[in-house]
């Protein structure tokens, strides 16, 4: 909490986007089946319910449409115990919604978004006081993706806590079915450089640098202030700091069950282990262990292991390893 504005932040705030989510009950695609499970997603709010679940206060906000799927939404963020205080409803637009289904082993998702109530949101939803009270602000490129008064509300939320000494966490989260690679490739190096903490995808990173030369990648990192941690490696994943390349190896997972929201989980775990005091390589670690157990459960945020599961958990590989 920042003391100067007298009223109590979350330690993380975020925001953006969630909708409701179905995917079929059988092993059926969408188009033949006629039954369907109700869920919802969004990785920002993934990513609060992956802090609030790992022990440290996170809020989310954003604009659902005065509807079922707006109702559900909340009161599932506020029985994980993020703060929704923030959260606008509107009767102009609905709730975004998602379809998703798995055919033949791979994953397809359908978004049914556009002219949703969260992409009517606005520099005015802002609360300033909200964001200065945090110690961190994360933020993903989806959000500027979905309209024009978002991109301006993303790049205002990061003026707002630069302005008042809070950490930005960017994770470019690149959706090309929702603009165009030109469109956001400056918009995403834009928030990149402002950040503190960027967190993108090896493949992301050859689309936004237009090489897949590595060394050439690093040249444009090492260009940035931000701690950069590089997902995809393989099986480790990239840690830049201070100009160092270090590598963090993967948790193996026993199966691989479902890899939606294995990037939320690793970015949830990420950030907990900042707010523990953790180092960066530390952080690194306990996120990859984070989405290493996501990815063994179906569910966008489901599979979020609690503090305690994950302590065990890391407890016991550090026993081994010993």
């Amino acid at each position: 909490m920042n003391e100067q504005y007298g009223r109590q932040s979350p330690e993380i705030v975020t925001f953006g986007e969630s909708m409701g989510l179905f995917m079929p009950a059988s092993s059926k695609g969408i188009a033949y089946s006629s039954q369907f499970e109700k869920s919802f997603g969004g990785a920002e709010s993934n990513v609060a319910i992956g802090v609030s679940r790992l022990g440290h206060t996170a809020g989310w906000f954003s604009q659902l449409g005065r509807d079922p799927f707006g109702t559900m939404i909340m009161k599932a963020l506020r029985s994980e115990g993020v703060d929704v205080s923030r959260v606008k409803y509107t009767s102009e637009a609905p709730t975004g919604l998602m379809f998703r289904e798995v055919v033949a082993g791979k994953s397809s998702v359908y978004y049914y978004r556009r002219h949703s109530a969260a992409s009517m949101m606005g520099p005015s939803d802002l609360d300033e006081s909200y964001i200065a009270g945090a110690k961190l602000l994360h933020i993903t490129g989806i959000t500027p993706a979905l309209s024009p008064t978002c991109r301006e509300t993303v790049l205002e939320a990061v003026r707002t806590a630069k302005k008042n000494g809070v950490k930005v966490c960017f994770d470019p989260n690149l959706r090309l079915k929702l603009w165009t690679l030109e469109e956001a490739r400056p918009v995403l190096l834009e928030l990149a450089n402002e950040a503190d903490y960027f967190l993108p995808g090896l493949d992301e990173l050859a689309l936004l640098y237009e090489t897949e030369n590595f060394d050439e990648i690093l040249v444009k990192l090492k260009q940035l202030s931000a701690v950069c941690v590089i997902k995809g490696g393989g099986d480790r994943t990239y840690l830049l700091d201070a100009g160092e390349l270090s590598e963090v190896p993967y948790f193996k997972a026993k199966q691989v069950v479902d890899t939606v929201g294995a990037g939320d989980g690793f970015c949830a775990g990420f950030l907990v282990g900042l707010l523990k005091g953790m180092s960066h390589a530390e952080a690194v670690r306990l996120g990859n262990l984070i989405g290493s157990m996501v990815v063994q459960m179906e569910g966008d945020w489901e599979a979020i292991p609690t503090w305690e599961e994950a302590k065990a958990v890391l407890d016991n590989i550090n026993h081994i390893e010993r």
